[in-house]
């Protein structure tokens, strides 16, 4: 009885964060300071969640950066997918040493709707990146928390299907609740690999709108549940703009040309984020 009542809890968690009506969601991911510190389009924070906390449905961001930035009023207002791993930063070569630095308590003090835990497969430190899920799974279940695994790739690992499937498969047998991961060919088949298990798509780099668009496109169409896109809306010129074009794409079956229209509409208001 005990458990099925935490499945309760878990999958109202999980309708916080992936909407039920279209089984899609839009994860702005602004983690990024916890391993580059001071990043672009995340200098002033405040700005930047302002800006564009209305138009997502769910942020993926830091226990600090919720402290520090999101104003009281707003609290509760969208689930925070709060990062739980960490521990290094871009100046130490391998950024696979990793530990969990942030309690399943203190998760549950911040409301948060669910956890994230990077995961290191192929890396030196990859069983330690393993054991940080599976830790964090096992304290989440019980209070029915649902953890999102990030399939995290160093410099030296190919993002194709053979390796991010490998991740992925890992992941969900750990008992990850939703897998984060790149767009590689032959998607489906990932997808497909760890079904039912939810997959969204990480964005990488800034690259351009309409080949983020292109992106999100190709991974909904490939059976992906959404996108946790970070520096392809928070860098780009139009931060607006993208992040509607995204949400066109993701909830409105909106095709790349229909949503490059969106984002079009959008720059007169268009200002670069800092």
């Amino acid at each position: 009885m005990v458990n099925a009542y935490l499945d309760v809890g878990i999958q109202s968690r999980m309708n916080r964060i992936i909407n039920p009506k279209d089984n899609r969601v839009v994860m702005l991911a602004i983690d990024h300071p916890y391993f580059q510190g001071p990043t672009t389009g995340l200098r002033n924070m405040s700005n930047t969640i302002r800006t564009l906390f209305p138009h997502c449905d769910c942020l993926m961001t830091t226990r600090g950066a919720v402290r520090a930035n999101i104003a009281p009023e707003a609290l509760g207002s969208k689930p925070i997918m709060l990062r739980v791993s960490g521990g290094n930063s871009v100046l130490f070569d391998d950024l696979s040493d990793e530990q969990l630095t942030v309690s399943i308590e203190e998760a549950i003090r911040m409301d948060a709707a669910g956890v994230a835990v990077s995961v290191f497969v192929g890396a030196r430190n990859q069983q330690q990146t393993i054991l940080n899920l599976t830790d964090m799974i096992n304290a989440a279940e019980e209070y029915g928390i649902p953890v999102l695994a990030v399939t995290a790739v160093g410099k030296d690992m190919a993002r194709d299907l053979r390796y991010l499937a490998l991740a992925s498969r890992i992941c969900q047998d750990a008992g990850a609740r939703i897998i984060k991961t790149y767009y590689c060919e032959e998607f489906a088949k990932l997808v497909d690999w760890v079904a039912p298990t939810a997959v969204v798509v990480a964005g990488g780099k800034y690259s351009s709108p309409p080949d983020a668009l292109k992106m999100a496109y190709d991974s909904v169409q490939a059976g992906a549940v959404g996108v946790d896109f970070g520096r392809n809306i928070f860098q780009d010129d139009n931060p607006i703009g993208m992040i509607k074009a995204i949400g066109a794409i993701v909830h409105g079956n909106h095709t790349v040309k229909e949503a490059l229209d969106v984002y079009n509409a959008h720059t007169p208001q268009a200002s670069r984020l800092e």
